[in-house]
């Protein structure tokens, strides 16, 4: 009996090494691939609007078979990127890559940087940032990099003033001054916009301003400046898939006249290229 246990463990251990090993080679082989349409998780707008101007207008002629999966939130396109389920991702800005890859343990790289989408302050309670009464509610993107990004454009405005260095990762407790008393309610960067019934402003990222009808340029009581803006949106792979030809050709493409002319018809202003 023991005897025949011990050659069975065994048997079955050399077993489970040698699947184990062929998963691991599966994996390889699938990450090695690029035979296939280059998969990119984007977010709706502008993302996958200027993905799919790429794959309409420009990617046959480019030899690119290009598929774009929309995706609403600021996780599932890097962890999807990370495990291999897409093989890039279009819908963040470096600081927040750099934060999510130093909390997550995620090891995905920048490939090329595309546009940038100024954040700014909205309100349908009053007209000037000026105007907010002493006490109201603002509400912030809850996530560090955009929490961070949201107060400095409201201290750029002179409405508080932060720590000297805290940059893109200031929390309200890094308010030294708060001559309004403002008060702020964190809140998952897709919902701001529809928090605007709720409170007297919102630091709204440009995408969702877009998707929610508000126009930058022109609803925003105060607007992020693009000069030596470091938050430009960048077209993103795990670490090891930047020379894969697929997404070498839409880097290319990304980053291509046509595709400027595009982004600066379509947003006017709202998104603005960085190349």
């Amino acid at each position: 009996m023991r005897n025949t246990a011990k050659i069975t463990t065994a048997v079955l251990a050399v077993g489970a090494l040698t699947l184990g090993l062929s998963a691991c080679g599966s994996d390889k082989d699938t990450a090695s691939d690029t035979s296939g349409p280059l998969v990119v998780a984007a977010s709706p707008v502008p993302h996958a609007e200027i993905l799919n101007y790429v794959k309409d207008d420009l990617a046959q002629k480019a030899g690119l078979d290009l598929e774009v999966k929309e995706v609403t939130d600021y996780v599932t396109p890097n962890t999807s990127t990370e495990d291999g389920s897409v093989d890039a991702n279009f819908f963040q800005t470096t600081p927040y890559l750099d934060d999510f890859n130093k909390k997550r343990g995620t090891h995905i790289v920048s490939v090329v940087d595309v546009h940038l989408e100024p954040l700014g302050l909205y309100s349908n309670k009053v007209d000037k940032a000026a105007d907010l009464k002493s006490g109201a509610t603002v509400a912030v993107p809850n996530d560090t990099v955009n929490e961070g990004r949201a107060l400095q454009l409201l201290a750029a405005n002179g409405l508080i003033t932060l720590k000297d260095g805290v940059g893109t990762t200031a929390t309200p407790a890094d308010i030294t001054e708060n001559p309004k008393n403002l008060k702020f309610k964190e809140l998952e960067a897709a919902t701001t916009p529809r928090s605007l019934g709720d409170v007297d402003a919102a630091v709204v990222n440009g995408n969702y301003a877009i998707e929610a009808d508000l126009k930058p340029a022109e609803d925003a009581l105060v607007l992020e400046s693009a000069e030596d803006n470091p938050n430009n949106n960048l077209l993103a792979v795990k670490e090891g898939r930047e020379d894969d030809p697929r997404v070498k050709k839409l880097a290319k493409l990304l980053t291509s006249p046509e595709v400027k002319k595009f982004i600066e018809d379509k947003y006017d202003g709202a998104v603005l290229p960085s190349f």
